[in-house]
């Protein structure tokens, strides 16, 4: 199986970056899509990103296009979110996930389209 651990979460203000980082174990890292989701209090778990097994292809939501990168070392068994003029509405808790490579695209925005989920790591952006 795969195991998926995060870091890189904090505090952040208004119009600052941060880069998550999800490293994963267990499995031969390079045959998985792997996505991040992320969930504000009270709110559904939605999309954010989504990379394909050899990082050539990326799909991200219309609420982050232009800002934030998702991007990936199959060497180092990690998956990046680097996060770009960060407003208070990304204030969440982010999550990294895996699925497999031949998995249908149209459920790679959907957290049931995913096998393997991180533990979560808070993002908060002050205004």
């Amino acid at each position: 199986q795969v195991q998926l651990v995060e870091s890189g979460g904090g505090l952040v203000q208004a119009g600052g970056s941060l880069r998550l980082s999800c490293a994963a174990s267990g499995r031969t890292f390079s045959i998985y899509r792997m996505g991040w989701f992320r969930q504000a209090p009270g709110k559904e778990r939605e999309f954010v990103a989504h990379i394909s097994w050899s990082g050539g292809t990326t799909d991200y939501a219309d609420s982050v296009k232009g800002r934030f990168t998702i991007s990936r070392d199959n060497a180092k068994n990690t998956v990046y979110l680097q996060m770009n003029s960060l407003k208070p509405e990304d204030t969440a808790v982010y999550y990294c996930a895996a699925a497999p490579m031949l998995r249908a695209v149209v459920l790679m925005r959907q957290p049931r389209g995913y096998d393997y989920w991180g533990q979560g790591t808070q993002v908060t952006v002050s205004s």
